[in-house]
């Protein structure tokens, strides 16, 4: 834990499960290294190359990603809450089921599809259970296959986003602009049958 790794070449390194808890990996070159299930939690990452690294399953909480170079990496799973992103690019990084909030700081580029709003990285696949996206504007996302369950959407505006296989169990739906441009309150306090034709995988049986 805390290890100073500050400017190391790590290329194609095997760092699978690793404990890197605190450590200090600023600059550090981490192209194409495999970082699956990597404790990286509270790292400083700031201006690290990550091009093409293999970060499923990492914890990446409060993480120091400044500036970082996360082109074409694999983030499937990976916990991104509190993660500071700031300049970082993020093209054609893979974030299927990457969970985020309170993330901190704007990237230089995401993958197509994906925005960050209000702390939370939205995009097709993405893992918001239980997010609290209350008068978030969700227009236009692509939502596709995404986890909302239990995510509170009150008076968050879905117009035109796209739910299709997403998991809606258990969503708060309060004032909501359904993707149809209705209103969940006026739809019995959902936006279920107001999805433009979208077919949620749970949650509107």
């Amino acid at each position: 834990e805390g290890a100073n790794l500050t400017e190391a070449v790590l290329t194609l390194a095997n760092l699978t499960n690793a404990n890197l808890t605190d450590a200090n990996l600023a600059d550090a070159n981490l192209a194409g290294a495999n970082l699956a299930g990597a404790n990286l939690k509270n790292a400083n990452l700031e201006g690290a190359d990550l091009l093409n690294a293999v970060l499923s399953y990492a914890n990446l909480k409060n993480a120091n990603l400044t500036n970082a170079n996360l082109l074409e990496a694999k983030l499937l799973d990976a916990d991104l809450e509190g993660a500071n992103l700031e300049g970082a690019d993020l093209a054609g990084a893979d974030l299927r089921n990457v969970k985020s909030g309170k993330i901190i700081g704007t990237p230089v580029a995401l993958p197509d599809e994906w925005m960050l709003v209000e702390g939370y990285l939205i995009g097709p696949g993405a893992d918001l259970w239980h997010a609290d996206l209350t008068d978030v504007n969700l227009s236009g996302a692509d939502l596709t296959d995404a986890y909302l369950g239990g995510a509170n959407l009150t008076r968050a505006d879905l117009t035109n986003a796209n739910l299709e296989g997403a998991n809606l169990n258990q969503v708060k739906w309060h004032d909501t602009i359904c993707p149809d441009e209705t209103n969940s309150d006026a739809n019995g306090d959902t936006c279920c049958g107001h999805l433009n034709d979208a077919v949620p995988s749970a949650g509107c049986d």
